[in-house]
């Protein structure tokens, strides 16, 4: 048993980091994954670690996981190798749901950061901490109480925190009121706040383009380019979708940006210096929810709400539809890709292997990884996966 313990350990301690919402760059590509992929799958290891749609992630040889136990917030370090709880985090967090979003639960939502040694968390209710990621310890905490009446959107916070060129981004606030603001990873104090407008539910990107560095993301009643160093509002596209649920993360294909919202099509825009982008291609034929597209070379691959849920590929160039799935496919799909191989988890906790072309899917293998709903973005492993459901985390292998 030892020695496979430290096999186990061995190979994780050089498992590439996931340390943030769709992996290091925010684009949801995979470096680093499983050789082949078996009829069936290995459950290693399955614990319970509380409610919540967080997706996990790996940093330094750990695992976190930011979830609900009761009215707590929790956030947990848990060994890779047997699913050991190293250390627990909490802080009271009661939250009240509305009433159009109690299916999916009083969170949280976001997605922990993983940088330098540091752990930051964001929770449903608008609480921002930050965590000493190997002993647990708090290192300052933020509530907004003062500054920001609303502390959350309708249906709570779920925008996840970046940090970039040493600064912390995240979009604090709540329906009416917010501000994209820049903090000090050390203090937690602010750098710089625009409020133009107050926060969606889609996570923030940083991006160089015409020339600037740019903090790019959909708000509540827009899409902005924000200057990174200062905060100015260098751009603005006015873009709403039903009850304001601006959801989906930007993509950025060469010197365009892709976006998308429910029943707003799949649209991609061209900067020309900081003035308004201007749209190069846009199509119907499939739209986005709560699903963040993928890049495989010159194909987009999403998952649309149309057609009661399907995987759809774009030409990323011209926006032509290369092809379509089945339709059917349920409510939402987490997507994350390598070179070759797509990686989809539906919201009913099935797990698609696929090899996509510009011809078709090229389906692999197809997993059932849970009982209860899998909302979070799965973690790809060299080994495996780690799928978050509703109440567990587990650790799927190949071997």
């Amino acid at each position: 048993m030892r020695t496979v313990s430290l096999t186990l350990i061995a190979s994780l301690a050089f498992a590439a980091d996931w340390p943030g919402w769709r992996g290091p760059q925010h684009d949801a590509i995979v470096t680093e994954e499983p050789k082949n992929f078996p009829e069936k799958l290995t459950l290693k290891w399955k614990i319970e670690v509380g409610l919540g749609h967080a997706s996990p992630i790996l940093a330094a040889g750990s695992i976190y996981d930011f979830t609900r136990q009761g009215e707590q917030e929790t956030i947990l370090s848990i060994d890779p190798a047997n699913g050991k709880v190293r250390w627990r985090q909490q802080y009271p967090a009661p939250y009240k749901m509305n009433g159009a979003a109690v299916s999916h639960g009083p969170g949280p939502k976001s997605t922990p950061l993983y940088a330098d040694g540091k752990l930051y968390t964001f929770g449903i209710g608008g609480v921002l901490s930050s965590f000493d990621a190997e002993t647990g310890k708090l290192r300052w905490r933020k509530e907004f109480s003062k500054d920001q009446p609303e502390r959350a959107p309708t249906f709570g916070t779920a925008t996840s925190p970046i940090l970039d060129h040493g600064l912390l981004i995240v979009h604090i606030g709540g329906e009416k009121t917010g501000a994209m603001t820049a903090f000090d990873p050390a203090t937690g104090n602010p750098k710089w706040t625009w409020d133009g407008d107050s926060p969606g539910y889609a996570t923030p990107i940083v991006v160089d383009l015409g020339g600037v560095r740019q903090v790019i993301t959909q708000t509540r009643q827009n899409i902005v380019g924000l200057e990174e160093s200062t905060g100015k509002l260098l751009w603005k596209i006015p873009f709403t979708t039903a009850y304001e649920q601006n959801i989906v993360t930007p993509v950025v294909y060469k010197d365009t940006l892709i976006f998308s919202g429910i029943d707003k099509g799949v649209f991609a825009v061209r900067l020309n210096g900081t003035a308004t982008p201007q749209t190069v291609w846009q199509t119907k034929d499939a739209s986005m929810y709560m699903n963040s597209p993928v890049l495989m070379g010159d194909m987009v691959i999403g998952f649309s709400h149309l057609k009661k849920g399907q995987i759809f590929c774009l030409d990323a160039k011209s926006g032509a539809t290369l092809w379509t799935g089945s339709p059917r496919g349920g409510d939402n799909a987490a997507m994350l890709a390598s070179a070759t191989t797509l990686y989809s988890l539906t919201s009913e906790s099935k797990l698609l292997i696929a090899k996509p072309t510009s011809k078709g899917l090229g389906e692999i293998r197809q997993y059932d990884v849970a009982d209860s709903p899998t909302w979070a973005h799965p973690v790809v492993l060299a080994d495996g996966f780690l799928i978050k459901d509703l109440k567990s985390l587990a650790r799927w292998t190949t071997q």
